[in-house]
């Protein structure tokens, strides 16, 4: 497989959405984010130039849609394997916030164009996977995707890490998403066999498989195969799943407004220090240190 730093093209796959931010009284602010989208924003200003990073996902004709496009080339993330469809748009979800900043989310996405990528008639656009080095994915976009999808999408995966491509996977857990538990079960552990670069959280591998405690998660991600990579643990920092490296201690997030995109952000973080050369000591702190930042804002995308 080819090595970390020799990497230089990276796709983020997943949904974009429109996302309303509550203001004060009763405005909303307008932006546009999504767990995977998030990730390849900050990923993009963690490598600048030196990395070409893309976003996969599959929009509509609309004004939303263009807007998206828009939001997409400002941060200057490739469009160049987006997919359009006439008769879809994209989804919509609305943030609220409790006093602590822990967000939740309402979603209006169920009839999305995301939910038709790789979907027949679209089959064909697994073969842009063959375009790059590394391929990012979540739980999110394996959820929103008709299983015979994830199937066909599981397969190209086997395929693009046989011609030596890189797997990063976040089982980012939205429960309503998928069609039962053990589903849910099924496809992150096929996934999780299948990731180069592991970035799970406690609370959702928890939430998934009942895991008694942290250091069950990352046993049973060991014994799936998944060593580099990092269990994102709230509030206590992260914890390398390499036994090797050993259990850090990190500064706590000195404002805490807005939780949104606090594990996508450390994605970012993280990924950006390994893919330079970083080692997973360093590339925990630095994922840290991002996500630090971004929770102490409203919404998921700061101003640069």
């Amino acid at each position: 497989m080819t090595d970390l730093t020799e990497i230089t093209s990276i796709a983020c796959i997943g949904e974009v959405m429109i996302e309303l931010v509550p203001e004060e009284g009763d405005s909303l602010r307008m932006g546009v984010a999504g767990d995977s989208f998030n990730t390849a924003v900050y990923l993009k200003r963690v490598l600048g130039e030196s990395r070409q990073t893309s976003f996969v996902t599959a929009l509509g004709n609309d004004p939303f849609s263009d807007r998206i496009v828009t939001e997409m080339e400002g941060h200057e993330l490739d469009t160049g394997s987006l997919s359009r469809r006439d008769d879809k748009m994209p989804g919509l979800y609305a943030i609220s916030t409790d006093p602590a900043g822990e967000r939740s989310f309402s979603y209006w996405r169920s009839d999305s164009a995301a939910r038709t990528l790789f979907a027949e008639p679209y089959a064909e656009e697994l073969d842009r996977l063959q375009n790059f080095d590394l391929v990012l994915l979540t739980g999110i976009t394996m959820a929103i995707l008709p299983q015979d999808t994830r199937n066909r999408l599981i397969d190209a995966l086997d395929r693009f890490r046989a011609a030596g491509g890189r797997v990063a996977y976040d089982s980012n857990h939205r429960p309503k998403l998928w069609e039962s538990r053990k589903t849910a079960q099924d496809i992150n552990r096929a996934m999780w066999q299948r990731a180069d670069i592991a970035l799970p959280s406690l609370d959702d591998e928890q939430a998934i498989y009942g895991d008694p405690s942290e250091d069950a998660v990352v046993a049973r991600l060991s014994d799936l195969g998944c060593q580099d990579g990092a269990l994102k643990r709230g509030a206590q920092g992260p914890r390398a799943l390499d036994p090797d490296v050993a259990v850090q201690s990190f500064a706590p997030a000195p404002r805490v407004v807005d939780t949104t995109a606090a594990g996508d952000s450390f994605n970012a973080g993280f990924l950006g220090a390994r893919l330079t050369g970083a080692d997973i000591a360093t590339a925990l702190q630095q994922g840290h240190t991002l996500a630090s930042r971004v929770i102490g804002a409203k919404g998921a995308i700061l101003p640069e």
